[in-house]
């Protein structure tokens, strides 16, 4: 879930009126300051924990698609995290109108469809060469956002990373292209979800957007969910992998996000989370054991590197 990363990154974009988005209510769209000495070190160290906790459950989410694929594992972390979400915030059915129904469908499909790729991508991809390309939807967007020429040399320079990433290095024959689809239709699918998140902040108070999206993204994954896992579904010991997928990948890093927005200001937060992929890369050495030759390292260098730009040349727009 990235809604926390998407308020940062869309405050680099707004004024300094207040507003909401999607899960983040009453919160001022000016950067708070750290206010004491050591609150920044705290800040950046609970945003690598948020992404350490992210990838690590992507990579547990890994072990177990041999068992119920990479949809059945999806469709288990998106039923568990509207179940945790409906139970915590509680959203009023009530409050979906004629005219806000469009806007819940829209933003639980982006959500549903984006998490969707994204596995279908991890079980295809190494985990850091997928997470590097689905960080190109929201790059694009905001280069886009920022109406600066300047972005088209970050969008140049991200291209040049994911051609390193395609697969010439001396290690690998070349990325799956079927794997490589489905990143890139993840980053579609995340900068969709970026602006659905944005309209939904404007439509529901607090997080009664994403609480719905979420069971929106739930229904949409479950046929295909069900047709990948069968029976396993029901197996306990994959329901316990699927609700500490579901944790690891939503509500702790969310309240390690928002715990960070707190001592930062959302310029470094948005350029701290452009790190996902080397931490991801990290994560997927070290617990799946895929090593990146020196040209994919590069490629995933270039792309974070294009990201932090874009999201500083933001702000300074």
């Amino acid at each position: 879930m990235q809604s926390a990363t998407i308020q940062a990154i869309d405050r680099c974009h707004q004024s300094s009126e207040p507003r909401t988005f999607g899960v983040v209510t009453n919160r001022s769209s000016r950067s708070h300051p750290p206010t004491a000495p050591g609150s920044s070190a705290a800040g950046v160290a609970l945003v690598v924990a948020a992404a350490l906790v992210t990838q690590t459950g992507a990579a547990i989410a890994y072990q177990i698609f041999d068992r119920v694929g990479a949809q059945g594992a999806v469709f288990l972390r998106l039923l568990i995290s509207s179940v945790l979400l409906w139970i915590v915030f509680r959203p009023s059915v009530r409050a979906i109108t004629t005219k806000k129904l469009p806007v819940i469908l829209g933003f639980g499909l982006s959500l549903g469809a984006m998490n969707m790729c994204i596995y279908q991508a991890i079980a295809r991809l190494p985990l850091g060469v997928a997470v590097t390309i689905e960080l190109l939807g929201p790059l694009v967007l905001s280069v886009v956002l920022s109406r600066k020429l300047s972005g088209l040399l970050w969008a140049g320079l991200a291209l040049v990373g994911v051609l390193l990433l395609s697969g010439v290095g001396p290690s690998t024959d070349g990325l799956d292209p079927v794997g490589v689809a489905f990143a890139l239709a993840a980053a579609c699918m995340w900068a969709l979800y970026i602006l659905m998140s944005r309209q939904a902040g404007r439509e529901f108070p607090g997080t009664q957007g994403l609480a719905l999206a979420m069971v929106v993204g739930a229904l949409l994954a479950a046929p295909f969910g069900v047709a990948s896992g069968g029976v396993e579904l029901l197996d306990p010991w994959v329901l316990l992998i699927g609700a500490l997928i579901a944790v690891m990948s939503s509500a702790v890093p969310y309240a390690l996000e928002l715990a960070s927005l707190r001592l930062l200001a959302a310029e470094t937060f948005a350029i701290l989370v452009s790190l996902a992929p080397a931490i991801a890369a990290l994560v997927g050495w070290v617990m799946l054991g895929q090593a990146l030759d020196v040209l994919e390292i590069a490629g995933i260098g270039l792309v974070i590197l294009a990201s932090a730009a874009a999201v500083r040349s933001a702000q300074r727009s």
